[in-house]
């Protein structure tokens, strides 16, 4: 359940500029999270948050760069555990994944929220990525062989 309102926290921050813990509270309430001002708190200090301006000098909450830096080596475990090969056809790419990891290799595609990819679906062991252009799936292609031949 915390992995699960950690991950919706992440999002929510990602969407919103939310500036209080308050706030935070609200809409994990509003996505179905029972929470109390104590637990956002406690998940604040858990996830490293921090509070940066936006550009009329108002402070919201982000994530800070050691847990970006951990939520993208976590991500790219994920999807290294996961995969087994991929393919272009045209503006698609297929990635066939380990039986079963498609869901959770897709959605670490989907958070990564690249501009080239417009969408991912995922059956039990292959995902579908609708890219943008030809051009733009070869480079996807390419990004994802880095992150995956990384150490």
């Amino acid at each position: 359940m915390k992995s699960a309102r950690h991950d919706q926290i992440i999002k929510l921050i990602r969407e919103f500029h939310i500036e209080t813990q308050e706030e935070l509270a609200s809409r994990l309430n509003e996505n179905g999270f029972s929470v109390t001002q104590a637990t956002v708190s406690r998940d604040i200090r858990q996830l490293k948050l921090t509070k940066v301006p936006d550009d009329r000098g108002r402070l919201y909450y982000a994530l800070s760069q050691s847990a970006q830096a951990n939520q993208t080596e976590r991500f790219g475990r994920v999807l290294k555990d996961a995969f087994v090969s991929m393919e272009l056809a045209g503006n698609l790419l297929v990635i066939k994944t380990a039986s079963g990891m498609a869901m959770a290799a897709a959605a670490v595609l989907d958070e990564w929220d690249w501009p080239e990819i417009i969408g991912c679906i995922a059956g039990d062991n292959t995902i579908m990525c609708a890219i943008r252009t030809e051009e733009d799936a070869a480079a996807v292609q390419r990004k994802l062989k880095r992150i995956l031949e990384s150490p």
